[in-house]
This record gives structure tokens, C-alpha cells and sequence, in this order.
């Protein structure tokens, strides 16, 4: 019941407030303060058009104070594609944007109430709605096109000479499976996903894996001009795999495989000589919030040439090496003559 009477009295002081002002309007149209609020009208009108001037002078220096932390040029083929529709939908959007709020400014100028005009009352116009809903709508398919046109490209089947490298998310680090000099990723079961030797759930019945290389410190290695298709997935919660300089980003989802490829074209040698940054690395972001440790999953890609790249291949370990490695033979024992090689009592120490 106090509620109620509570919910009440903020009605009445809301309805005595109204009356008030509505009281003070009348008295001062019966004073022949009319003139007061017309000035008042001008001088607002004024002020508008200085905040828009005063709007486009602060959107020019913001452009001007945001350049310099911009990404630098796309190192892909796809992701040029991509800033390219993005240039496209800011230009369009921009000019929409521009002309949208030059005519609001406009008409909050031109048509306040002055001694000499009232406002006009426009019910509707069949032919206004036909224009604004039909060319927005036409603009609109259009970029969706474009954008479908560029998914379409990253997510398609790879060339057939592409790199296949796994990336699979994990709390709060990437890691990074290659296939070995059989060029084929072995299978993958999660119930013998194990973190002291095998993280990714490696079956060792199948032999593909015996010369797969795995990175868990979130290293991808790829060569500049060659086009290298990731197989993406995650091991507990849904990550994101964003690739920023390439224009790129992939949920990796637990249970389900997602794919993407791109064409790396400017290596990080290059790239460093191009930002000026002597420390500058390619990124692998996590662009989905997964957790506490969210902010420190990171990895990153070195783009190089064929021959660093095999040079890096080569200096590598398989993971069934690291974690299968043979147990050292057992010493005979003193005095004991060790069995010929051609012996049938010669045993192999597994």
C-alpha cells in the first residue's frame, strides 16, 4: 500500500510541475513576451549551426589524433579486400552521416518559429517513405554483398598448394600443430588430451603423428606469398582466432572445426622496416573474452621466406619424439658378455 501511495505522489508533483510551466507560458504570452521567445529561438538557432561547424572541427581532429594508431597496410591479398569494403561502407555511411546531420542542423535553423512563421504540421508522404526505405535498402544490399563476396573468400576451399597449420585454443594460450614431412595432420581424439605429453589428444595409433611438430608458445610460422589454410578449434571454452594485420578473425569453438586461408605478402622483416618499429611482430589475438586470463592470449606469426622457413622446419622436434623418446637400453651386467648381434639370445630393449 506505501507503494502505491509512493508510485502517486511522484504522479501529482509530475503533473503539478506541468501545470506550473504550462501556467508560465500562458502568462507570458499574455504579458506580450512572444518577442522573448523568438529571440530566445535565434540565438538557439545560432548555436546550432556553431556546434555543427564546431562537431566537423572535432571529428577532423580526432581523424587527425587516431591516424597514427591505426593498423598499417593489410599483409594479405584477402585482407586488402577487406579495407577496401571498409573504406567503401565509410564513404557511403560517412556521406549519409554528413548530409543527415547538415539537414537536421539545417531546418533546426531555417524553420524555427519566427513573427512571420508557424510551424507546419506534415502528416505523411507515400512517396518520402518510398525514397528513404527503398535507397538506404539499395545501399545496404549492396555492402552486404561486398562483405559476403570477401567471407566467401577466406572461407572457401584453400589452393591445393596451401600450408595446413591447426591452431587450437586453450586457457589462456594458442597452440600451433604442423604437419611433418608427410604433409598430413594425424588424428585427434579429446579424451587423451593430456597437459604433461600430449595436449592436444594425439593418436599415437595412427601414424601421421609420429612427425607432427606442435608449438605451445603460440608461434606460427608461415611463408610470405604462399597461401596457408588454418584449422581452427579450441579445447575448452569458445575462443576467437584474430589475425588484425591480415584483416582476419575465426571463432574457435569447442566440438566443432572452423576454417580460413589467406596469402601472407609482406614478411615481418618487411613489415618492421615499414612501421619503423625494429620490435614489431604479427599478432594472434583473442577477439572473444574467455576468461580471467583473456588479456595475456597472445601469439604470434613470423612470415618469412621458403628457405627460413625449412631452415625453421628443420631445427624442430616432432611431439611423439619429445614425448615417446625410447627407453635407454640397461646396462649388462659385470662380468657378463654382452650378446652378439647375430645371437638368438640378442634381445631389443624397447
Amino acid at each position: 500500500m506505501s507503494g502505491f501511495i509512493t508510485v502517486l505522489l511522484v504522479i501529482l508533483v509530475f503533473v503539478i510541475i506541468y501545470q506550473i510551466g504550462k501556467a508560465s507560458e500562458y502568462a507570458s504570452a499574455m504579458r506580450g513576451q512572444e518577442v522573448v521567445k523568438y529571440k530566445t529561438n535565434r540565438v538557439i538557432g545560432w548555436l546550432l549551426v556553431a556546434f555543427f561547424f564546431l562537431g566537423l572541427y572535432g571529428i577532423w581532429k580526432c581523424d587527425q589524433y587516431f591516424k597514427p594508431m591505426m593498423l598499417p597496410v593489410a599483409s594479405c591479398e584477402n585482407g586488402i579486400k577487406w579495407d577496401s569494403m571498409f573504406n567503401t561502407t565509410l564513404v557511403v555511411t560517412g556521406i549519409v552521416f554528413f548530409a543527415t546531420q547538415a539537414i537536421l542542423f539545417w531546418f533546426a535553423f531555417r524553420y524555427q518559429t519566427t513573427e512571420k512563421s508557424k510551424s507546419f504540421y506534415f502528416a505523411h508522404s507515400n512517396k518520402l517513405e518510398l525514397i528513404w526505405t527503398t535507397i538506404p535498402a539499395i545501399a545496404m544490399a549492396i555492402l552486404v554483398a561486398i562483405g559476403l563476396r570477401n567471407w566467401a573468400a577466406v572461407t572457401s576451399p584453400a589452393p591445393g598448394d596451401a600450408t595446413v597449420v591447426e591452431v587450437v585454443g586453450k586457457q589462456f594460450n594458442w597452440l600451433i600443430r604442423y604437419p611433418g614431412k608427410d604433409n598430413e595432420l594425424g588424428k585427434r581424439d579429446f579424451r587423451k588430451i593430456n597437459d604433461a605429453n600430449n595436449v592436444l589428444g594425439l593418436d599415437w595409433s595412427d601414424p601421421h603423428n609420429n612427425d607432427d611438430i606442435i608449438s605451445q608458445k603460440g608461434e606460427l610460422h608461415v611463408v610470405v606469398g604462399k597461401p596457408v589454410k588454418l584449422i581452427i578449434g579450441s579445447r575448452d571454452v569458445i575462443h576467437d582466432v584474430g589475425l588484425p594485420h591480415f584483416r582476419l578473425k575465426m571463432d574457435a569453438v569447442p566440438g566443432i572445426t572452423t576454417t580460413m586461408w589467406f596469402k601472407p605478402t609482406i614478411t615481418t622483416d618487411s613489415m618492421k622496416r615499414i612501421t619503423g618499429n625494429p620490435n614489431f611482430v604479427y599478432e594472434i589475438s583473442c577477439d572473444q573474452m574467455c576468461g580471467k586470463g583473456h588479456y595475456s592470449m597472445r601469439g604470434t606469426i613470423i612470415v618469412e621466406t621458403q628457405a627460413e622457413y625449412d631452415k625453421w622446419m628443420s631445427e624442430q622436434k616432432s611431439y611423439y619424439a619429445e614425448n615417446n623418446a625410447p627407453a635407454t637400453p640397461a646396462a649388462p651386467a659385470a662380468g657378463a658378455e654382452a650378446p652378439k648381434a647375430d645371437s638368438p639370445k640378442a634381445v631389443t630393449m624397447k
